[in-house]
């Protein structure tokens, strides 16, 4: 069954009105035809099983059948603060995040970053990166579609991760998974949970040294291997999913 995400205002009583590129997605390329069920969801996060009535060229009009009062969100709010890697790495890290239930994902430059971003840079990569989240929140059956900030600096991260309940900061030099455990089953019902991630040079002295002054950010392990910075987040995110995700 297709996802597809509308405005407040496309929904009306128990019908709804898919426009523009997800119309002609629908018609054009995905060959739907009126009887065919999708999963529908609004603004407010709300989700609805449809079926289609009607197809033309610019439009597709549906039937709620009924509210997906499950839904399919982290039950936590999770904030990825990535620092920039090299290449196209940001894709994948932001495709497998938003699949894996992220909330939103804030890009960072760190001391060790190669990738220097200006604002004409940022500003395309942001649009790309946006478009890759909608895509992987279609396919995942999100509810909602997580946001992608600009880039932000090291200073900027560690002010918006302190107002959060609790941080993760997964650091090689960090040993034993107990403490890891530990921060985990101990978040309560609906925490909003940071999980910092250093780009692949790693965390600078000053940076991880500047994560230690704040005490919702705890350093932890995940495990005896050295992960690629493409794959600390998701694994710090999969933990989470199994102690948390219930």
């Amino acid at each position: 069954m297709y996802q597809f995400f509308v405005k407040n205002g496309q929904v009306q009583g128990n019908t709804i009105v898919v426009k523009g590129e997800d119309a002609g997605h629908m018609g054009r390329v995905l060959r739907m035809k009126p009887g065919e069920r999708v999963r529908i969801s609004d603004e407010d996060e709300h989700s609805y099983f449809c079926h289609i009535t009607e197809i033309t060229s610019d439009e597709v009009q549906l039937v709620i059948d009924e509210k997906d009062e499950l839904g399919t969100e982290f039950a936590h709010k999770v904030y990825l603060f990535q620092g920039l890697p090299k290449n196209d790495k940001m894709e994948l890290i932001i495709q497998k995040a938003v699949e894996l239930g992220i909330s939103e994902i804030i890009p960072v430059a760190m001391k060790n970053c190669v990738v220097k971003l200006d604002e004409k840079k940022s500003a395309s990569k942001l649009k790309r990166w946006q478009a890759i989240s909608e895509s992987a929140a279609k396919q995942s059956k999100r509810t909602r579609i997580p946001s992608v900030q600009a880039p932000v600096s090291w200073k900027e991260a560690l002010r918006l991760a302190s107002e959060l309940d609790i941080t993760l900061v997964p650091y090689e030099n960090e040993r034993g998974l107990a403490a890891t455990r530990e921060h985990i089953s101990s978040i309560p019902s609906g925490a909003s949970i940071g999980v910092m991630i250093g780009p692949e040079g790693g965390f600078s002295e000053e940076e991880i040294a500047g994560v230690d002054g704040y005490k919702n950010m705890h350093r932890i392990s995940l495990g005896r291997r050295i992960l690629r910075t493409e794959t600390a987040g998701l694994a710090t995110l999969a933990m989470l999913i199994y102690q948390l995700d219930v």
